[in-house]
């Protein structure tokens, strides 16, 4: 098998509640990952959407949320979690609102795509001061044993 990442909240492909986006209560959803391969020391966890800010015509990826050193024991995350809630050792990142904590979403025009983006490494990463989705990525080169994701979608009514 290899790693996956799923939630209770929207199947894969399916849509985002409202709940999870600026509609509603802009809170984070349930997320579970299984079979994470043995000789993984940490995880990260990227969501953005490629598609904005109109798919028709998509002209950067918006970042939503940043999330790395996760424990490979932690076998998800809560919905609504809060930071003082992360795992332990678990560091935030910025995201596009430089901000570190979870950003739903919010598209101005269209069905949007948002991926959760779920790495194993097999390391744990220095402490990168809030890095921004690049920093982090270039940090994980050469790191990343396994990778899964989950894609949502929404639009606003």
């Amino acid at each position: 098998m290899s790693m996956s990442i799923t939630s209770s909240s929207f199947p894969n492909h399916g849509a985002i509640p409202a709940r999870h986006t600026c509609d509603g209560h802009d809170i984070s959803p349930e997320l579970f990952w299984t079979e994470v391969p043995e000789g993984a020391k940490s995880l990260v966890l990227i969501v953005d959407d490629p598609d904005a800010p109109d798919p028709a015509a998509p002209k950067r990826t918006w970042v939503h949320w940043v999330l790395y050193n996760i424990p490979p024991t932690a076998a998800g995350l809560p919905e609504g979690i809060a930071a003082a809630e992360l795992p332990p050792g678990t560091r935030e990142g910025l995201n596009d609102w430089h901000h570190t904590d979870y950003g739903g979403p919010c598209p101005p025009v269209g069905n949007h795509r948002y991926f959760f983006k779920l790495y194993a490494l097999d390391t744990v990463l220095p402490d990168l001061k809030q890095p921004d989705k690049a920093t982090l990525e270039k940090a994980m080169q050469g790191h990343i044993i396994a990778y899964a994701e989950l894609i949502g979608r929404y639009q606003k009514h």
